[in-house]
């Protein structure tokens, strides 16, 4: 087989990865990457602005907006206005929420990161090149994107 072709079965092998990941969790907890990356944000601290949670994820605060109002709509999370102004709304992690978060598994990306974190720096290093490079060579690379393992729409119902 040739390696064009041995390079184009990776990359493959890598997004059925990544959707299959997606579709478990959908499956198993009702809720995508960017949803649970949201309500994780908040169970390490609370209450959170909008602009904060999107700086944390990596998204757009648009589309952090839009996650959060699925969550609302499903009970997970709650907007309050601000005692200190009254201009600000900070978001809550509900019980609800929290039980979900509990009971998701991890996310495809945790044991990459840790498998990752665990390579030689010259390792990370090269991996980091070669794929940046791939990106390039697929006219990717002013495609923004969050460091997210997830495919499809990041505002989908909860």
């Amino acid at each position: 087989m040739s390696s064009q072709n041995d390079l184009l079965i990776a990359i493959r092998q890598i997004t059925r990865a990544i959707d299959m990941s997606s579709k478990r969790l959908v499956k198993s907890a009702g809720l995508t990457a960017p949803q649970f990356l949201v309500l994780q944000t908040l169970s390490v601290a609370v209450p959170r602005k909008p602009s904060d949670i999107a700086k944390e994820v990596f998204l757009s605060q648009a589309t952090v907006t839009s996650i959060v109002d699925r969550l609302s709509k499903a009970g997970f999370v709650r907007r309050e206005k601000s005692d200190e102004d009254r201009r600000v709304i900070n978001i809550y992690l509900t019980d609800k929420g929290l039980e979900r978060l509990d009971n998701t598994p991890p996310l495809l990306q945790e044991n990459f990161t840790r498998q990752f974190e665990g390579l030689a720096r010259w390792e990370q290093t090269l991996l980091l090149s070669s794929l940046q490079r791939l990106a390039a060579m697929m006219n990717a690379e002013e495609i923004d994107a969050a460091p997210i393992l997830e495919v499809g729409d990041l505002t989908q119902d909860v």
